[in-house]
């Protein structure tokens, strides 16, 4: 899929809205700054415990340089100050997925505050990341994803139990990379299959805070006859899967064991990343990519991470 192929939907706030940024100037105190950047992720729906990770690592800046320099007064200079004291000067020992860990946030926290155009240029920008050694999610390779959607193809036409349920959900998956929360939450009526050869998916969010994740995306053409089987067979009304999530899961390893893969081989995670490879190796711009994944500015960090470390060649 190419970033052409890619559409979001308007998100227009019921209200008019204030930018956490707003009022905030290059002469502004670090403190204050820390106060708005903390609403601004509360705006974006993170979790509680990246929340406090965020806070607790820019709480150590503030005492290191001090609470009250106005954060234009920050440069490069003083943050690499700043990570060699977190890395030897400190006193605590700092592991390096810590450290990398809030040079991750160093580098969210200016960003921001440069893209709402509080400070003319990101001082963090110039650090480099020091790789850290993480485990990476599971990818398929072409020649998988070929099998397996051979595989639930002949499921599809199963003479002795024909079902259009793993083939709709494998290429929906694979073709949109949206989460297991988000495929649960979809309902019969947002996929929209009235121009046959360009059919989309709208990814809904009932929380107004969630609003800037929900996203319309192209479905590939073949999907519209695969849907209109899998509809005659189970007659969703409210949810498109009317099943719980783990016998989804069921789906996928019966899938992955039709098509000769390994047990546990093929999951939603497995799939999303899939997705987001192929996306990239594609020629997928990076923010369309982020927009597609439905992640914000601070999530996207990790996740391109994990995705260039995914598609760096063998050496």
């Amino acid at each position: 899929m190419s970033a052409e192929q890619l559409s979001f939907l308007p998100t227009e706030p019921a209200e008019p809205a204030t930018s956490p940024a707003a009022g905030l100037t290059a002469r502004t105190s670090l403190h204050r700054a820390l106060g708005a950047f903390h609403a601004h992720m509360e705006e974006q729906d993170l979790s509680i415990n990246t929340i406090k990770a965020f806070d607790s690592d820019l709480r150590l800046l503030a005492r290191y340089i001090g609470a009250r320099t106005v954060i234009g007064g920050i440069g490069t200079k003083e943050l690499d100050a700043f990570l060699k004291y977190l890395r030897s000067e400190r006193g605590v020992p700092c592991n390096m997925k810590s450290w990398a860990r809030r040079l991750t946030t160093l580098k969210v926290f200016f960003a921001w505050l440069a893209e709402e155009k509080v400070i003319p240029k990101d001082p963090a920008a110039p650090l480099v990341h020091h790789p850290v050694t993480t485990p990476l999610p599971q990818v398929l390779s072409e020649a998988e994803v070929n099998q397996l959607l051979a595989a639930t193809g002949q499921w599809r036409h199963d003479p002795e139990k024909r079902d259009a349920r793993a083939h709709l959900l494998v290429t929906l998956l694979l073709s949109t990379g949206i989460k297991k929360s988000e495929c649960m939450n979809i309902a019969p009526t947002d996929i929209d299959v009235s121009q046959h050869d360009n059919p989309t998916l709208l990814v809904r969010y009932e929380s107004i805070r969630q609003r800037f994740k929900e996203r319309k995306l192209r479905l590939p053409p073949e999907l519209p006859p695969i849907l209109a089987e899998y509809r005659e067979q189970y007659h969703p009304t409210i949810r498109l899967f009317p099943c719980t999530a783990r016998n989804l899961e069921y789906v996928l390893d019966e899938a992955a064991k039709r098509a000769g893969l390994p047990g546990r081989r093929v999951s939603f995670e497995t799939l999303r990343y899939t997705c987001a490879v192929r996306d990239l190796r594609g020629g997928m711009d990076e923010d369309s990519l982020r927009r597609k994944m439905g992640l914000s500015h601070i999530t996207w960090a990790d996740t391109l991470d994990k995705l260039k470390r995914l598609t760096a060649p063998a050496l």
